[in-house]
């Protein structure tokens, strides 16, 4: 990841190692996260690392499953969440925040999605516990703009750079050995994936080469690699 999210996401684990001594200054740490960004960049894996770090649950909230077409329901459900936020402390991760979060004024909107959002709205403005709320999505563009100052940090995501590629490739594939690797090569017929795409792309070359029987993955393994994950990636965007 960038040196810009990972320093904002140090001081959020330092501030809530320290959490005591902020509350006995009047102070509360960060606690409600917008990650935003392409899928595959990182963001459900931030919440999984931040729950490890901090020594907290992770819980993650599907909040399309919770849409209900009975009116009050699902703001009854999620006041339901609330509660349990307030209760035991933990990672709260409300995945795929756009379905609730879209833009109230937007046409396709329902009476519905309206009121949950309202509600949600409300929920994270009053909530005083000491667990550590997370929206995360991919079409931050759809979110209702009163959403924003709700939280305290926004921390977008995107897909890597050449650099980061290499550093990714080489760490991937560092469980295995390689051969005659072109590094800044792969790294060019990779941009535009995702660490995730990237990291499947590995697995799958490593995965080729022990089933048949070779104790190495070479460059034309890795490439082949990558070129199927682009065609994966291509089918799906299309």
């Amino acid at each position: 990841m960038s040196e810009n999210i990972q320093a904002k996401l140090d001081r959020l684990i330092k501030e809530h190692k320290h959490v005591q001594k902020l509350r006995a200054h009047g102070l509360a740490p960060r606690k409600k996260l917008l990650l935003i960004g392409p899928p595959g960049t990182g963001k459900t894996m931030t919440a999984s690392v931040l729950a490890g770090e901090l020594g907290l649950p992770l819980f993650i909230v599907r909040l399309e499953s919770l849409m209900t077409k009975y009116m009050g329901e699902t703001a009854g459900k999620l006041r339901l969440i609330f509660d349990a936020i307030e209760q035991t402390r933990g990672v709260y991760l409300f995945d795929e925040f756009d379905s609730i979060g879209s833009q109230r004024g937007n046409s396709n909107d329902v009476g519905e999605i309206r009121r949950v959002l309202n509600s949600f709205l409300q929920m994270i403005e009053q909530d005083t516990s000491d667990s550590l709320l997370i929206a995360a999505t991919n079409h931050h563009e759809l979110l209702d703009h009163a959403l924003f100052r709700r939280f305290d940090d926004l921390i977008e995501y995107d897909l890597p750079s050449k650099d980061e590629i290499i550093t990714a490739l080489k760490s991937k594939l560092a469980v295995f050995k390689t051969s005659r690797v072109l590094w800044s090569k792969a790294a060019e017929a990779a941009l535009s994936l995702s660490y995730g795409d990237i990291t499947r792309a590995c697995e799958d070359a490593i995965k080729d080469a022990i089933i048949h029987n070779k104790d190495i993955v070479s460059q034309t393994d890795l490439m082949n690699a990558i070129k199927e994950r682009r065609l994966v990636r291509q089918k799906t965007v299309n």
